[in-house]
């Protein structure tokens, strides 16, 4: 793969198809039909364009307001993107091995889901896409055919290649949250848990929000793991011996930085106004909050790789799928985070070019 080029916000979004039978191609198709009304950055899906149209005539049944069937446009290079997007939604070639039965899983399509984001990626390195937007995949179908990672942020993390320790920042109107340990049992996030592990991932955080999200001075609040902050060692010693000495080191590096923090009082609305991330110490103690303050909104943010990768903060919703009912908002908050993102980046590099021509 190449080097990601310097006018990357000229560039289309790549946005993945994720698992055909969920909602991936539908949300996609009703972002397009509202990008105006949000102001989305072109995108085009990587997707079968057949599956594509039959979503796009079966939604027009099913949603009165709509009076066509939204336009799709085949394309053979996202260059072509910049001349179909007002007009249709461009579509980027990738077929499936079977037909698609709306909420009904299939592994004999997964090698085309995992090579959606692949192609997504390889566009965003050879310089022909901005950065790249993943619709919801369902691993445990990737699992049976071989997929040995635990999701999207680790398989990104291993085909960027270097050593890039990808980070999930999960974000809503009102919050962002880091979870320190991610996809692993409880029991093992709290045993894995350690200083450097804390250090490095707030570290990105701190960085990326002011690279990407335009932060000057982002300030961290860092949740504590047990009960009451460990009640001054009655309740656990995590907060003395581990979280502690981060917060330490953190402010070491001129990095703005509060806690250890009772993860019960740190996320109402009055806490919120005194931080700009929450570093979490497990996955839960982030997603929960993000999903009840703004759930339709929420979008998964991967910091700390050489490409801009989002994904709304939802899954196949494989229930609902086919009925035409899935929300688009997740997909679009994801969409314009992943064009804000590529367009900051740009900005800098350009910056630094200047600077030293």
């Amino acid at each position: 793969m190449g080097k990601v080029g310097k006018s990357v916000s000229r560039l289309p979004v790549a946005l993945t198809m994720g698992d055909p039978a969920g909602v991936g191609v539908e949300i996609g198709i009703k972002a397009w039909i509202r990008r105006e009304a949000h102001h989305l950055p072109p995108f085009y899906l990587i997707a079968d364009p057949i599956h594509v149209q039959t979503t796009a005539r079966r939604l027009i049944e099913v949603d009165t307001r709509l009076r066509d069937v939204p336009p799709i446009a085949e394309i053979k290079h996202p260059r072509e993107v910049e001349s179909y997007f007002d007009r249709a939604l461009p579509v980027y070639p990738l077929p499936l091995v079977r037909k698609v039965h709306p909420g009904h899983l299939d592994k004999a399509n997964a090698p085309s889901v995992v090579k959606s984001i692949e192609q997504a990626i390889a566009h965003v390195f050879d310089g022909i896409a901005s950065s790249m937007v993943t619709n919801p995949i369902q691993k445990s179908v990737l699992y049976e055919s071989g997929f040995a990672y635990p999701g999207h942020t680790e398989f990104l993390a291993e085909i960027c290649g270097g050593n890039h320790l990808p980070v999930m920042m999960l974000s809503c109107p009102g919050l962002k949250a880091v979870p320190v340990t991610i996809h692993m049992p409880l029991r093992d996030a709290v045993s894995s848990l350690t200083t450097e592990m804390i250090v490095k991932q707030a570290s990105i955080a701190a960085s990326a929000m002011s690279r990407d999200l335009g932060y000057k001075a982002p300030r961290l609040a860092v949740a504590s793991l047990n009960p009451h902050a460990g009640e001054g060692g009655e309740m656990g010693t995590a907060e003395k011996e581990i979280i502690q000495p981060a917060i330490g080191q953190l402010r070491d590096q001129g990095i703005t930085v509060i806690g250890p923090l009772p993860a019960d009082s740190m996320f109402h609305e009055g806490a919120r106004r005194n931080y700009d991330v929450a570093i979490c110490m497990y996955h839960d103690q982030a997603l929960i909050p993000v999903k009840i303050l703004g759930f339709e909104y929420g979008v998964n943010i991967t910091l700390g790789l050489p490409i801009v990768r989002t994904s709304p903060d939802h899954g196949t919703a494989l229930d609902i799928a086919g009925q035409y009912q899935a929300n688009p908002q997740s997909l679009m908050s994801a969409l314009g985070f992943a064009g804000l993102m590529a367009s900051r980046r740009k900005k800098i590099t350009e910056f630094e070019v200047q600077k030293f021509e």
